[in-house]
């Protein structure tokens, strides 16, 4: 896909944000009592649109300011160390693309329906890729409006047409899960994106039965239970059902229609407490189970998610939820599946007015970090929000990136594709210029094409196959612009070899070794 007013990074630009990540360090093998590096992880950003969360921002509506501003917090990113974002498309029953099942959003231009006259779904696409940014689209399922006047949405929306599906609940206006075509509105409202543009996932958030009111009143949907009820006698059993279908039948559309893309959830962090059932986790928290209806330990073990986030924006230590207890519970309950454990962070915590001491820490998130590499069934972390993440009020992001982050990861890659073709290996030459090196990819039929190229160094000639060993691994090239690499000064390498990485996470081998710099008696060797 080609979008012509998305601005490429030049390769000078490009290579400064990887400085600016230290993701081109030395080869030298870690320090004793380090950690080793991780080839694997995945470092995700969410970027919410909701209300202005993070972009587009509010004053600031005008198509070029609202271009130039994603370019420059994907440019954050990358210099931060982020290896994927996930973007909120559909935010409240709208959408971020030409979509012909719901109107545009209304956080794209402030008025709900008026077309922004380009398409931002495609844009955001390109102009992470560009950067070596796996792009998951980001959808609320059921969530209409943030307020509960149906009168307030575009003459044309689906919810005025269908007021049946509607229901008002604690200051906000949802569609009902109970309903069947409800279900399948959602579903093509979902697939048109998901057919229609190169996401690398598909992304659905906490929001499906809304969270308890505060009052205690329960969602109203007594005449969708009486005409939709299956035979169910109990109704959260009946509403726990409703989530199920959506979660199984999506997944099951995602991978026909896009098998290579990630499919999965974040939930809220608690699915029951251990008073209540004996699987549950040692907290005292609002249980999802019961509260929300989502069976989320379920979808892991019946192998219905290709990874779950939980959302665990506690501390360590926190009395009813533990970042440290839920931590480890996660992760015994992802063990021996297929099912990828991700854990949703929260950088909007660290430094914020009000909050307990454990978070005015700038280290609490590196300490969470730390923990996690102690389970090897956690494979990453996914943080909310970009903003908070770039203001980075007390410099935690910075302190856990520099902790945890030293050296590039490449995205997880699901088990169900782990046997598939990667690309083919490519070649390393000697630049134009002679001050670096050149990756010159090898296509092949019937091979993905490479997304991104990681460059391997080590001290001594390595051989004809060198290992793609994580301690070796010096920078990751994004394919679609920038093909060159030059070993900083501080480097002691002397030979280098790259794989070509795909949009899913395969690596090909690596291809013939090059040395640099030139040895004394000439110009760059290609290795035997």
């Amino acid at each position: 896909m080609d979008v012509p007013w998305v601005r490429r990074p030049g390769r000078r630009e490009f290579l400064a944000l990887l400085a600016a990540a230290a993701v081109a360090g030395t080869a030298a093998p870690p320090a004793a009592g380090r950690p080793r590096a991780v080839k694997r992880q995945m470092r995700g950003l969410w970027i919410a649109c909701l209300n202005h969360t993070d972009w587009p921002a509010r004053r600031r509506l005008g198509t070029e300011q609202i271009r130039a501003d994603f370019v420059s917090m994907l440019d954050a990113a990358v210099a931060t160390g982020f290896n994927a974002v996930f973007v909120q498309v559909r935010p409240t029953a709208d959408a971020l693309w030409p979509s012909p099942y719901e109107p545009w959003s209304q956080w794209l231009t402030g008025t709900q329906g008026q077309d922004p006259g380009w398409d931002p779904l495609a844009f955001m696409i390109e102009a992470s890729h560009l950067r070596g940014l796996t792009f998951h689209a980001w959808f609320n399922p059921f969530r209409i409006a943030i307020h509960t006047d149906p009168g307030r949405l575009v003459a044309d929306h689906p919810a005025r047409r269908n007021p049946d599906w509607t229901v008002a609940f604690d200051g906000e206006l949802y569609y009902n899960p109970g309903i069947p075509a409800v279900r399948e509105f959602v579903l093509d409202a979902v697939m048109d994106a998901v057919t229609r543009y190169e996401v690398d996932g598909v992304h659905i958030d906490d929001y499906f039965y809304p969270y308890p009111a505060p009052d205690g009143r329960g969602f109203p949907d007594d005449a969708a239970f009486a005409a939709h009820g299956r035979g169910f006698t109990d109704r959260a059993a009946w509403r726990r059902d409703n989530i199920d279908l959506t979660v199984r039948q999506l997944r099951d559309r995602v991978r026909a229609a896009r098998p290579d893309a990630a499919y999965g959830i974040a939930p809220f962090g608690v699915w029951r407490n251990r008073s209540t059932d004996p699987a549950g986790s040692a907290t005292t928290a609002l249980q999802s189970y019961d509260a929300q209806f989502c069976d989320s330990r379920g979808w892991v073990r019946k192998g219905w998610v290709d990874y779950i986030a939980p959302q665990l924006y506690w501390h360590i230590g926190f009395a009813i939820a533990d970042y440290a207890v839920l931590a480890r519970w996660w992760a015994a309950q992802t063990d021996g599946t297929d099912t990828q454990l991700w854990i949703g962070q929260s950088a909007s915590r660290p430094g914020a007015p009000g909050r307990p001491a454990p978070w005015q820490d700038p280290a609490e998130l590196s300490r969470h970090l730390a923990l996690n590499a102690t389970l090897p069934q956690i494979g990453g972390d996914v943080f909310f929000s970009a903003r908070s993440a770039r203001t980075d009020r007390i410099g935690a992001i910075r302190q856990l990136a520099a902790d945890h982050w030293s050296r590039p990861a490449l995205v997880p890659l699901l088990p169900r594709l782990a046997r598939t073709a990667p690309p083919a290996a490519p070649e390393l030459r000697p630049s134009p210029d002679g001050q670096g090196l050149q990756v010159a990819p090898w296509p092949r039929p019937g091979r993905p094409h490479p997304f991104q190229y990681a460059v391997y160094a080590y001290d001594a000639d390595p051989g004809p196959h060198p290992p793609a060993d994580p301690d070796r691994l010096a920078a990751l090239l994004p394919a679609l612009s920038v093909d060159r690499y030059r070993p900083p000064g501080t480097s002691s390498a002397s030979w280098y070899a790259a794989t070509a990485v795909d949009r899913a996470g395969r690596e090909s081998a690596t291809g013939r070794v090059l040395r640099f710099p030139p040895g004394p008696t000439g110009p760059l060797v290609e290795g035997e």
